[in-house]
C-alpha cells in the first residue's frame, strides 16, 4: 500500500468525485465522471439463468474507490454461473494490466473478485466479457493530484440510493467476507472479520488504513446480535457512499407488535470530523438505538428497516437477516448444496451479547420459529432498500419491491404459519432431494457438537470475568421475560437463550429416529425395509456416536473434565437451571451433586436467585421463551 498524506484527502473521500453508471453495453459516458464509486451495472439476466427463475444482476465495482499510482486494486464483478469463465479486462494508460489472481464464490448472486497491480495515473475502462459478449463496462481514474476537499454536514455524504445492482453487490460482498468459514470459525469482534484483506473486497477502500488492524485510526465494531446485521450494512454504505438508516423502535408486548419511530441516517448531523472517528461514532449511536424489537415489527410495516420474504432459495441470499421470535438475530452468509455423501447446509453469522462473532447452520438448535404467544413478527427479511429522490432519502414501499424490479420480492408468506410447517419448507429447500437417514442423523449429531463447543466459549467468559472480579455477584432480574431479555452483565454472562436452544436441540438429535417413522417420505429409505427397521439401526448408530464425541471443559481448580455427548444428553434436566454465571463453572455444566466433578466448585448461586430460577424453569422444561 503507497503511503500518502491524508489531511487534504479526508473529507473528498466522502463527495462525489466519480460516478458512472452506463445503462447499455459499449455506450460511454459523456459527462466527467464524478464519484469515487466506479460501477456498471445491468439488470440483464445471463445466459446462464440463476436459480430459481431469479434474474441475475451483472455489477462491476473497483475498489479502492480511486486507487493511487502504485496502488494494488480489485474489480468484483456480479452476475450468473458464467461469471467464473467471464473475463475481465482492464486498459489504460499503461496498457493492459492482467489479474494477478481470481476468486469466485456461489451467490446468489454468483461472483468474482479479480486482483491487479497497481498502474500510472489516468483513465482506465473495465470490461466484462461473458460467452464472448461484453456485458458490462466502467471507467475508473487514478488520480495523479489529491482531489480538492468538500465539506458535508452528515456522517458521510449520500452518492446514489440502492438498487438491484447494489444489491447484489452487497449479497456478493457478504458471501465473500465470510467465504470458507465453518461452523468452528469465531471472532473476538466483528471488525476482526473486516480487518482480513484477504476476504474484505472493500479492505481500506478510502485508502486511509481504515481496516489496517494496527492503524491509528481504524473502524471498530463490537455489535450485538441485533446490532449485527445494521453494522455490516453500515459498513457497506459508508464505504460506497450509499444511504443508511434505523429506526428508533420500541419493544411491543403481547398482542401488540413493536412500533418504529424516528429514522436516524447517515445525513444526521454529526460529532466528529475524522471519517472514521465519524463512522466508529455514528455506530456507537446505532447501538443505543437498535434492539431485539427492531427486527420484529410488523411483516407489512412500510416504515421498518426490514421487510419479509418468501421461504424461496432465490430469497435467502446472502446478507438475508433472520429474526428470531425470542429476540436473536442471523444473517445469511451462503448455501452449501447438498450431495450424494453430505447433507446441504444454509450458514448464518451471528453476534453475542459478549461481542463474540461466529458462524451458525440452519436448524432448529440455532433458528427458533413460532408465530403464537409472542411479540412481534419472527422470520426471514432483508434490509429495505433506500433510493433517492432529488437528493432525499426513501424507504422503498412494499409495491416496489418485485422480482422484475430485481429486488428480492416482498412477501407474506411466513405470517402466522405453523412451525412445522416452517421447518419442513426449509428443509425441503436446504436439502430438495430424500435423504440417507444416516447421513441426516450424523450430521444433527455434528451440529449439537458445534454447538456444544460454542458454549465452552460463553461459560467461559463469565469464568474469565469472576477471576478479575472476585467477590462479584451479576444481579438476577426479578421475572422471566427479564432472565432472557435485559442488559449489562447479566446479559454478557448468563445463557438462559443458548441454553434453551441447547436443550431444543437435544430434542431433536433425541427425536431423530422417531421422525423418520412420522416423516418417511422425507428420507432415502429401500422399499426393502420398513421405517421401523430403519429406526431401530439410527438408535443404534445414535448411541454409539455420542458416546464417540466429546468436550472438555476447565474445571475451577484448572483441571480438564471431558464429557461426552452421551453424558451431556444424559444431563438435560441440570442444563435448565445452568444458565447463572453466579454458579460455578461445574454447575453450569451440569455435574450431579456429591459427585467428584461438582467437588472443585467454589462458587454458587444465592438463595434468592435459586428461588427465582426454580420459577422461571417451566419455560424451560416446557422448550418455550417468555414473551420479551
Amino acid at each position: 500500500m503507497v503511503k500518502i498524506n491524508t489531511c487534504p484527502l479526508i473529507l473528498a473521500l466522502f463527495i462525489p468525485l466519480m460516478f458512472c453508471i452506463i445503462t447499455s453495453c459499449g455506450d460511454r459516458p459523456s459527462r466527467k465522471p464524478e464519484s469515487p464509486i466506479n460501477l456498471q451495472m445491468t439488470d440483464s439476466t445471463s445466459e446462464d439463468e440463476a436459480p430459481d427463475d431469479y434474474p441475475s444482476v451483472n455489477a462491476l465495482l473497483v475498489s479502492p474507490g480511486n486507487p493511487h499510482p502504485g496502488e494494488a486494486f480489485r474489480i468484483l464483478a456480479t452476475g450468473g454461473k458464467n461469471i467464473r469463465k467471464a473475463k475481465i479486462i482492464v486498459s489504460g494508460p499503461s496498457g493492459n494490466p492482467e489479474s494477478l489472481k481470481s476468486k469466485n464464490g456461489e451467490g446468489l448472486p454468483f461472483w468474482r473478485i479479480d486482483d491487479f497491480a497497481g498502474s500510472s495515473a489516468g483513465k482506465y475502462t473495465v470490461t466484462l466479457i461473458a460467452g464472448k459478449k461484453e456485458v458490462c463496462n466502467t471507467e475508473f481514474i487514478i488520480p495523479s493530484e489529491e482531489a480538492a476537499s468538500q465539506k458535508t454536514n452528515g456522517v458521510w455524504k449520500t452518492i446514489r440510493g440502492w438498487d438491484s445492482r447494489m444489491e447484489a453487490l452487497y449479497s456478493a460482498w457478504i458471501n465473500a467476507l465470510f467465504q470458507d468459514c465453518d461452523e468452528q470459525a469465531s471472532w473476538s469482534a466483528l471488525h476482526e472479520v473486516t480487518q482480513n484483506q484477504d476476504k474484505n473486497f472493500l479492505y481500506n477502500h478510502f485508502s486511509l488504513g481504515e481496516d489496517d488492524p494496527n492503524g491509528k485510526n481504524k473502524v471498530i465494531m463490537q455489535p450485538d446480535c441485533a446490532d449485527n446485521p445494521f453494522f455490516l450494512r453500515a459498513y457497506f454504505a459508508w464505504k460506497l457512499g450509499l444511504p443508511f438508516g434505523y429506526h428508533v423502535c420500541d419493544r411491543g408486548y403481547l398482542g401488540r407488535n413493536p412500533n418504529t419511530g424516528q429514522w436516524i441516517t447517515n445525513e444526521t448531523s454529526g460529532s466528529k470530523t475524522h471519517p472514521i472517528l465519524a463512522f466508529n461514532s455514528f455506530l456507537r449511536r446505532v447501538m443505543d438505538g437498535v434492539h431485539s424489537g427492531t427486527a420484529r415489527t410488523s411483516l407489512d410495516n412500510e416504515n421498518s428497516d426490514y421487510y419479509p420474504v418468501s421461504l424461496h432459495h432465490g430469497a435467502l441470499r446472502p446478507g438475508t437477516v433472520y429474526a428470531d421470535p425470542y429476540g436473536h438475530t442471523l444473517i445469511l452468509i451462503s448455501w452449501m448444496p447438498q450431495t450424494s455423501d453430505h447433507p446441504g447446509m444454509l450458514l448464518s453469522v451471528d453476534a453475542q451479547p459478549d461481542g463474540t462473532v461466529g458462524i451458525k447452520r440452519f436448524w432448529k438448535g440455532n433458528f427458533l420459529f413460532n408465530t403464537s404467544e409472542v411479540v412481534g413478527e419472527p422470520g426471514f427479511k432483508t434490509f429495505r432498500p433506500i433510493s433517492l429522490n432529488d437528493g432525499t432519502p426513501l424507504l422503498m414501499q412494499n409495491k416496489a419491491l418485485t422480482n422484475s424490479a430485481g429486488f428480492i420480492p416482498f412477501s407474506l408468506q411466513q405470517r402466522k404459519m405453523e412451525a412445522d410447517v416452517f421447518y419442513h419448507t426449509m428443509e425441503r429447500l436446504i436439502n430438495p432431494k430424500p435423504l440417507d437417514p444416516e447421513d441426516a442423523l450424523l450430521d444433527l449429531i455434528r451440529a449439537l457438537h458445534e454447538q456444544l463447543m460454542v458454549r465452552i466459549t460463553s461459560v467461559a467468559n463469565g469464568e474469565a470475568y469472576f477471576k478479575s472480579h472476585p467477590g462479584t455477584v451479576i444481579p438476577m432480574p426479578s421475572n422471566a421475560a427479564g432472565v432472557f431479555q435485559t442488559g449489562g452483565q447479566w446479559e454478557n454472562f448468563s445463557t438462559p437463550n443458548r441454553d434453551l436452544r441447547l436443550l431444543i436441540a437435544m430434542d431433536a438429535v433425541l427425536d431423530f429416529p422417531d421422525r423418520i417413522v412420522r416423516t418417511p417420505e422425507d428420507f432415502d429409505i429401500s422399499s426393502f425395509t420398513s421405517p421401523e427397521q430403519v429406526k431401530k439401526k439410527l438408535q443404534t448408530i445414535l448411541d454409539e456416536k455420542v458416546s464417540e464425541l466429546s468436550i472438555s471443559y476447565t474445571r475451577t481448580d484448572g483441571s480438564l473434565q471431558k464429557l461426552t455427548i452421551k453424558e451431556i444428553l444424559a444431563r438435560r434436566d441440570a442444563f435448565e437451571m445452568a444458565y447463572n454465571p453466579n454458579d460455578g463453572v461445574e454447575i453450569r455444566w451440569g455435574a450431579p451433586e456429591n459427585s467428584d466433578e461438582r467437588s472443585t466448585c467454589r462458587r454458587h448461586t444465592p438463595s434468592y436467585q435459586l428461588e427465582r430460577m426454580r420459577s422461571v424453569r417451566k419455560w424451560f422444561t416446557n422448550r418455550l421463551h417468555p414473551p420479551t
